[in-house]
């Protein structure tokens, strides 16, 4: 399974790891995917999913009803 958010689709970044001496040499940069149980209130169920930590936030301010309406998914599919 691919490291992908499935809710804001975050994916990894190319950056660059600089040592003393200023030599570059690629490095993936991994988003925190954490998986977690989260309370959808309008379907009155749990839902799993592999979220971001910055997404879990969002999701806190928002809800998860809201942000994921917001984003166009589909959360009874899941």
């Amino acid at each position: 399974m691919s490291r992908v958010c499935e809710l804001s689709g975050q994916r990894a970044n190319n950056g660059m790891a600089v040592s003393h001496s200023h030599v570059r040499t690629k490095k993936l940069q991994q988003v925190n995917l954490q998986k977690r149980r989260l309370w959808w209130a309008e379907g009155q169920r749990f839902i799993t999913l592999r979220v971001s930590t910055r997404t879990l936030k969002t999701i806190q301010k928002r809800g998860l009803g809201a942000y994921a309406k917001e984003l166009g998914i589909n959360l009874a599919r899941l």
